[in-house]
This record gives structure tokens, sequence and C-alpha cells, in this order.
């Protein structure tokens, strides 16, 4: 059984042009600094729920039979940006090295916030961020692979176990990166975001403005990357007519499964 939050909430972002969300990390601060962290917030686009990918025609990426479902949120960035590192830095695992960040891996704390101006509802997810890349299958499985597998994993209910062995972490991964359009692929290959312009890089083949149909280009997916966001709370504040505004909390509650999985608690808007 699904999240009670979900259908509602998939029917708000139908609505949206685009959708789009603000997503929040942690950053640390320097030495010194009066408080550890500080927020960094930058907008994304919701690509789904990890193992319901969404139809797409121009998509030739091979698909998973459809083994199983979630109520975890979906979105792609570059391994480059700075997000990344806030992800995997802000883990109970803090790597100690910067190549420790390049795989899969993560679970910093996250919080994902949408304004459906059509529906004048307000959409807070609370809850950790596991980043998905091409290591995620593999003849040796670092300690991320097994953390996101093992945390990600506890949250995918099998709707056929008839094909679980047919499913695939890396298929998925692939058809994720297909489901976007040739020059959001193609934004992959570009210089190192935030790297100033006269600053040297050592990558090649790397431009602004590329197009991208090859679902294996070898610069594109090594940059490439899938966060999928474990909700821990979801609030959703209806503001569609302020004389009845409501607020609801859906927090997730292990004890309660193996039905939904949520409590929910109505709160003063």
């Amino acid at each position: 059984m699904g999240a009670a939050w979900k259908s509602l909430f998939l029917q708000h972002i139908a609505k949206m042009p685009s959708a789009e969300f603000v997503l929040s990390t942690l950053d640390a601060t320097p030495t010194g600094s009066p408080t550890p962290y500080v927020p960094r917030a930058r907008f994304c686009i919701f690509r789904g729920f990890w193992t319901e990918l969404p139809e797409n025609k121009r998509n030739d990426a091979e698909r998973n039979p459809r083994v199983y479902e979630s109520d975890l949120l979906t979105f792609t960035t570059d391994v480059r940006m700075e997000k990344v590192g806030q992800i995997f830095s802000t883990s109970a695992g803090h790597p100690e090295r910067a190549e420790h960040t390049q795989g899969s891996g993560g679970g910093g704390p996250v919080e994902a916030a949408f304004w459906i101006k059509e529906t004048g509802t307000q959409w807070r997810v609370k809850g950790r961020a596991f980043v998905i890349a091409d290591d995620i299958e593999g003849s040796e499985e670092s300690s991320g692979v097994r953390t996101v597998k093992s945390e990600v994993g506890r949250r995918m209910r099998i709707v056929d176990d008839a094909k679980l062995e047919e499913w695939s972490w890396v298929r998925e991964l692939t058809a994720n990166f297909g489901n976007q359009s040739p020059g959001i692929k193609g934004s992959f290959k570009a210089p190192p975001p935030g790297r100033s312009v006269k600053e040297p890089h050592d990558e090649k083949n790397l431009q602004l403005g590329a197009k991208v149909n090859d679902l294996h280009d070898p610069v594109a997916r090594k940059h490439f990357r899938l966060v999928i966001i474990i909700p821990d709370a979801v609030e959703q504040t209806d503001l569609s007519d302020p004389a009845k505004a409501r607020r609801f909390r859906y927090t997730f509650d292990e004890t309660t499964r193996p039905s939904s999985g949520w409590r929910i608690e109505e709160l003063w808007p």
C-alpha cells in the first residue's frame, strides 16, 4: 500500500507546467564558525518516484519489469555539483576524501519544497538523499553501494515477486538517464559547473549546448547521477481558501507496516 499523500501529490504535480522544487542541503562551515553547518538551496526538477519511471515515447532505454513501487522522490544532477558533496559529507558515513563521493552512497539530510500555484498548495518533503551512479552494480560493491541498496531497498515495495530476478538497478538508472531530453543529457558534458571560466580544467570533450542521444555516452554518464530522496516526513499545506486553510503532516512509521507505513496528523496551518 502506498503513502496516503502520494496520489494527491501526483495530482498536484501534474498541474504544474514544470515540476520544479527547491532542494535544501547542509554545507559544512570553516573551522571557528559559530555554527557547524549552513543551508544551501537551489531549484531542481522532480523526475518521478523511484521504480515508477514516467512513460516517455522518446526514451529508447530498456525498461525494468514493474516489480517494485515506492514513495521515494527522484531528481537528476551532475556529480560535479556542490549538492552531491553536501549529501555525502552530511551523511552518517562522512567520507574523508573527494573520490569517495564519486560513486553511489550518501544519506545526508535534505528538504524538498514544492509550491503548486495551480492548487494553492505547498508540499514539504523532509528526509535523506542517496546518490546512484554506474557503480551500483558490478563485481565489487563499495560501502556506498551497500548503503544505498540497504536503505533504499527497505522502502521499495514488491508488487510482482515472480519477476524479481529480472529487475536491475543499473537498468533503472539508465532508463532514468534516457528519460531526459538530449539537451539535458548533453548538459553533463558541459565544463565543470561553478568553476571560473578563466580556470583551466583537465577534462576533455566538454562543451556547452551539447546534445546527447547515446544512452552510454562515456562523458555524460561519468557525470550523471540520480538522487533518491527517502522521505521521513511530508507536510501538505492547503492555502487554496485562506479562510479554510488546512495543514497535514505525514510521518513514516516502520511499525505500521505492512500497511502504508505512514501516520497522519492534522495541524493548525
